[in-house]
C-alpha cells in the first residue's frame, strides 16, 4: 500500500453513521464536541458552518468539509438566528412535538462520521486544521461521482444501501484528504503534506514498505535522488522531524497495532522491526508511545490515542440516531 493508505489502515476508521441532514427555513443548530472525523458535503442549497473560534464559512452546493478536531460547531441558514442545541431538537424529534428540521428551500448535507479506533489517531489529526473546506471547482469535480452516488442511495434506498452509503462516505473522506494534501503541498508541514513531494514521498514509501530494514540516512537520500545533507534538511522542513525519527515512530506505531492484537510475542515484533534486543525495542517504544510494550498491550496506550469521554460518546450516539 501507499503511505496514506498505510496510516488510514492503522487508524481503523469505522463509520458511526452515514446519511443526510436537512436544514431549512430560518434555523441554526449547534452540535456538541465529537470524537473522530466528520466529513460532509452540500448536496443542494447553502448554509453557514461555524466552528468555535473561527469565522463562519458559507457552504454552497458541492462544497465538502471535514471536521477533524472534534470542536463544537453550528450549521445555520441564517446567522442572526439563535442556535438551538442539537440535543434539544433530538428530544423533540423523539416526542410527538410537531418539529421540522427541514422546510421549503432546505439545504441538504450528506456524508459520514468516522471514529478512529486505531491507537495512532493523533498522527493524522495533528496535521489537519479545525476545518478542511473544499470549495474549488476542481475539488468539487473530483468529489462529484461519490456525491452523486451517495445522493442516489439516500434518495432511493435499496437492499444493501446502508453499506454502500457507508463506503461512499469513506471514499469522500479519503478523497477529501487527497485534495487537502495537494493543497497543503504549497507550504504545509507534516508527513501528510510531505507525500505531495515526490522525493520525500519516495523516502517515506521505502520506510513504509520495509520498516524492519536498518535504513541509513545515505540509503534514504539515494532513494529520493538527493545528497545526504540536502535530503536531511528537506525532510525536516517538510515532515517536521528527521528521517530517523520518522522511521522510529512509524515502527512504534506498527508495533502498537500488533501489540493490541496480543498474538505475537514482544521479541517477535521487535525482531521484525529491526531491533536486535527486547531492551533496545522497549526503550524506543517507551520514548515514542509513553509506556512499555507490555503496558501498552494491556491497555495502557492512551497517550497517543484520541481521547474519548463517556459524555462525548453519549452525545455522539444520540446525535447520530437522528441523522439520516
Amino acid at each position: 500500500m501507499d503511505p496514506l493508505s498505510d496510516v488510514l489502515a492503522l487508524l481503523k476508521p469505522t463509520s458511526y453513521r452515514s446519511g443526510r441532514f436537512d436544514v431549512g427555513g430560518k434555523l441554526a443548530v449547534r452540535f456538541p464536541k465529537h470524537e473522530g472525523i466528520k466529513c460532509y458535503a452540500v448536496l443542494s442549497g447553502q448554509c453557514w458552518l461555524s466552528v468555535d473560534g473561527l469565522a463562519p464559512l458559507l457552504l454552497t452546493e458541492g462544497d465538502c468539509f471535514l471536521l477533524p478536531r472534534g470542536l463544537p460547531f453550528c450549521l445555520a441558514t441564517d446567522l442572526s438566528v439563535e442556535p438551538t442545541d442539537f440535543r434539544v431538537l433530538l428530544e423533540a424529534l423523539q416526542s410527538d412535538a410537531p418539529l421540522r428540521l427541514a422546510g421549503e428551500g432546505a439545504s441538504v448535507l450528506a456524508g459520514g462520521h468516522f471514529l478512529l479506533s486505531g491507537g495512532p489517531a493523533g498522527r493524522l489529526l495533528e496535521v489537519l486544521p479545525p476545518i478542511v473546506h473544499l470549495q474549488k471547482d476542481s475539488d468539487k469535480a473530483a468529489m462529484r461521482w461519490s456525491l452523486d452516488r451517495l445522493k442516489e442511495e439516500l434518495r432511493d434506498p435499496q437492499p444493501g444501501g446502508a453499506l454502500i452509503a457507508q463506503q461512499l462516505a469513506y471514499m469522500m473522506l479519503v478523497q477529501a484528504l487527497r485534495l487537502h494534501l495537494a493543497e497543503g503541498a504549497r507550504g504545509g508541514v507534516g508527513w501528510l503534506f510531505a507525500l505531495a513531494d515526490k522525493q520525500m514521498s519516495a523516502a517515506i514509501t521505502c520506510i513504509h514498505d520495509d520498516p524492519g530494514r536498518r535504513w541509513t540516512l545515505e540509503e534514504l537520500a539515494a532513494r529520493a535522488g538527493m545528497s545526504r545533507s540536502i535530503f536531511a534538511q528537506r525532510f525536516r522542513q517538510t515532515v517536521g522531524s528527521t528521517p530517523m525519527e520518522y522511521l522510529t515512530r512509524w515502527r512504534m506505531l506498527l508495533a502498537g497495532d500488533r501489540l493490541k492484537g496480543a498474538v505475537e510475542s514482544i521479541s517477535t515484533i521487535a525482531s521484525s522491526l529491526g531491533y536486535e534486543s527486547d531492551s533496545a525495542f522497549g526503550k524506543a517504544f517507551r520514548r515514542v508511545m509513553g509506556c512499555s510494550p507490555r503496558q501498552y498491550s494491556r491497555g495502557g496506550g492512551a497517550a497517543i490515542s484520541s481521547s474519548s469521554g463517556d459524555s462525548a460518546s453519549y452525545n455522539d450516539q444520540r446525535e447520530l440516531a437522528a441523522v439520516g
